[in-house]
């Protein structure tokens, strides 16, 4: 009896020592396979969060070639690298945060808007890039402005305002209408109807910095 007792207790140690295991291979990568763990091995890289920026001394803005990093690293991480290059300059002259010129595929940072509002550089820079695939504020626009976190409009400053060149009256309503550049072809937008051209309601030019009334 008990010699059986230690045949049993063998068989099932036995069985708990050499209890064949699920011992298959896993199926072998596929080209697709490893190409996407890559690609994804290279994004987790480009996304870490990088150095601290080379500054311009004399503004505290970032370097041009700093502003040229983070085109690369913003491409990556929102866009897929699917942007073209374009060039990125500081300009001197404009009051506004930044724009984009698709026939020199420029864009443009002010440098006196970010010196009072550095914080937004970033911001502006994302904003101007998705300029290159949406040009007009429209509604995909605004959907790709919520997907990558950048605001649609800049701040607002009494430095950055400048006295308007030409004022334009309606001689429907009488509103008046302050522009920087010269009117050709352009109504009022209270008076028009559906937004469209109406020669009843032709904007007329009263003042400007160079002449007296006009009107």
């Amino acid at each position: 009896m008990r010699k059986r007792r230690q045949q049993k207790a063998l068989a099932a140690l036995n069985y708990d020592l050499f209890y064949p295991e699920n011992l298959n291979p896993p199926a072998p990568a596929t080209i697709d396979t490893r190409i996407r763990e890559h690609a994804a091995r290279d994004r987790a890289a480009r996304h870490q969060v990088p150095a601290p920026a080379p500054v311009d001394t004399t503004t505290g803005l970032p370097s041009v070639a700093e502003l040229y990093r983070r085109f690369d690293l913003y491409n990556w991480m929102y866009f897929e690298g699917k942007l073209p290059r374009v060039r990125i300059e500081y300009s001197n002259r404009m009051t506004s945060a930044g724009s984009y010129t698709p026939e020199a595929k420029l864009i443009k940072l002010g440098r006196k808007y970010h010196e009072l509002f550095p914080q937004d550089i970033d911001d502006t820079l994302k904003h101007e890039m998705i300029h290159i695939i949406h040009f007009y504020h429209d509604a995909a626009f605004k959907r790709e402005a919520r997907r990558i976190g950048c605001m649609l409009k800049a701040r607002s400053h009494p430095s950055l305002r400048r006295p308007p060149k030409y004022l334009y009256r309606c001689p429907g309503c009488g509103r008046e209408y302050p522009r920087q550049k010269r009117l050709r072809m352009a109504s009022c937008g209270y008076c028009s109807q559906g937004g469209k051209f109406d020669a009843r309601f032709k904007l007329r030019l009263v003042e400007s910095r160079t002449s007296k009334k006009t009107d």
